[in-house]
This record gives C-alpha cells, structure tokens and sequence, in this order.
C-alpha cells in the first residue's frame, strides 16, 4: 500500500498504521480516555443528511474564502499538529509546502520540530501559529515575538489544554516525546524498519521553538501529559488571553472554544476568529462535538467572528 493507492481518509490511516511504530501512530489516531468524543466528532458528521439545489451552474466552482485577512483556494486548511518529525523526517516543512502548494494555510504547533524562522524562510504561503501559554511567561512572549518577525499571518491560543488529557493508549504503548526504546515497544520499533532509518538519518528529534528554553521533550524524554503539566500554565484565565491578543497585535483566534458564552467573550478581548475545538477528542471525553455547535455560536456572534470548525 502507497500513497497512490489512497482515495480517502480511511486509506491515509491504513498506511499510517501500516509504516508507523505502534505508540507513534496510536499516540495520533487515539483520543481521550473511552474516546466517545473522538468517535462523536465523526458521527456527528454522518448523521447529517445534504440536500442539494439543482441546476445551480457549477461549471466553475469557486472554493475561495478569506480567513485571517487571507484569501485561500478552499474552505480547509492544515490544523496545527505537533511533532510531525516523528510522522515523516521532513515534519513540518513537507505540510508547510503542500499547503502553500494548494493556496491555503500552514498551521504551525508549538510542539513542532522545525522552527518559526526555518519555516518562514521555505514557505510563502499563508502561516498561523498555535500558542500555548507557558508558565515561563519568557517563553510564550518568544513565541510571539519570533511569529511577527518572521511573517506570520495571524495566530491562535489553544484554551482546552490547561491540563492533559487522559490519553490511554498513550499509557498503554510508552509512548514518549523524544520517542524511547522500552521492553514494551521494541518490537513494534524493529517491525518497522523504514521508519527506524528515517529517524535515525535526518533532522534530529527536538521541540525547535523551544530548544533553547527547557530541555524536557528534546534531550530528556518525557510523556506528553508530562510535558504539558510541567510546561504549560494552567491558571491561564481570560486576562492572559487579552495579553496574548494585544502583543500579537493581529489576527488572533482562541482555539478550543465549545460554549455560546466564551464565544462572545473571545469578541471583547479583541479576537477576529475562534476555533469551535474540543482538541479531536483528545483532551476532555464527553464533550460535545464542534460540529453540533456551529449554529448555536454562529447565531449568538453574528458577523464579529470568523468561525473555524475543528475536528470530525
């Protein structure tokens, strides 16, 4: 099975399956604890039925939309995913040019394993930064800083992950950031040999954007809950939020946005844009899915915000 031979999601994820080390690719296809919301999130899309308008002259479709003060080829673009390193060894920049490719966005996670200025530097095409605030508040304003530099178009502030998810799978295969051998995933490594020698032969594993900062996730291995609960502040609370959206000073997003309430809140601490978001599935099981909810905050904002569907 290659690339070829994939025609939907379904197959992505077969060959996924098939080339990557089992904690690798459990770590990106699970969700949170029973994972009802990582399944919700599709289901909720299933369960709706389409009705077309006939003879509506379609002979030149046109997919364009504006978001973040950027026109884009298609109402999709790439959600910011972290640590594409461990995915395929040209990580972020083979996403940050496929996307350019096709006329849309790039969207760079703070947990990638380029940096902000090396992405900058081999894409033109439109870029958006995920923060995450951290309790070194250093950290978050270089962040920030580095993204207006170096020409980002606009940036989003993930708000659903003040603590990690329960991520059972995550428990259950070892998985670790850099990734380490252990007795229970060796066999799963030495069965996927092709992925060994890619890692093993290119760019070297590291969180970039913070290399410098903390050396926990680049030079000592740690779990993803791990990393999160030590590094990111989870008294993050709406004034940091103000803080994030005035030193970027640009199109700004909250990410991870379910509630009518804070929806409207996002418009009076001065964001353009928020991501109706419950992170995949990935951080609270139970919640509702974005999809359910575009009607309700779409009817409460109106015009203010540009809304982003995220998930499914």
């Amino acid at each position: 099975m290659n690339l070829k031979s994939c025609h939907n999601f379904n197959d992505f994820r077969k060959l996924a399956k098939k080339r990557l080390p089992s904690p690798i690719f459990h770590y990106i296809d699970g969700g949170a604890d029973d994972e009802q919301t990582l399944r919700r999130n599709t289901e909720s899309f299933n369960d709706c039925d389409l009705i077309p308008n006939i003879l509506a002259s379609v002979g030149k479709p046109d997919l364009s939309t504006t978001i973040f003060g950027k026109k884009i080829n298609m109402p999709i673009f790439l959600s910011p995913t972290a640590m594409q390193r461990l995915y395929h060894h040209e990580g972020d920049k083979a996403s940050a040019r496929a996307a350019e490719k096709f006329g849309t966005f790039y969207s760079m996670s703070t947990m990638a394993n380029n940096t902000i200025e090396e992405i900058a530097e081999i894409s033109s095409g439109p870029k958006l930064f995920q923060l995450y605030v951290h309790k070194d508040q250093s950290i978050t304003d270089d962040l920030i800083d580095r993204c207006r530099v170096s020409g980002f178009d606009g940036m989003c502030l993930t708000v659903d992950t003040l603590v990690a998810g329960n991520r059972e799978k995550d428990h259950r295969t070892g998985f670790t950031t850099p990734p380490k051998l252990t007795l229970q995933s060796l066999m799963s490594f030495a069965m996927r040999p092709e992925w060994v020698f890619n890692y093993f032969t290119h760019k070297k594993f590291e969180l970039s954007n913070v290399k410098n900062k903390t050396d926990k996730g680049t030079n000592i291995s740690k779990s993803v809950i791990e990393y999160i609960n030590e590094q990111y502040d989870p008294a993050m609370n709406w004034k940091d939020a103000e803080y994030c959206v005035k030193r970027w000073n640009g199109p700004f997003a909250l990410k991870g946005v379910m509630s009518v309430g804070d929806a409207k809140r996002a418009i009076d601490i001065g964001c353009s844009a928020i991501m109706i978001s419950n992170h995949g599935g990935r951080q609270l099981d139970g919640s509702r899915s974005p999809f359910d909810q575009v009607n309700a905050i779409r009817e409460a904002v109106g015009d203010k915000l540009e809304i982003i569907l995220d998930g499914g």
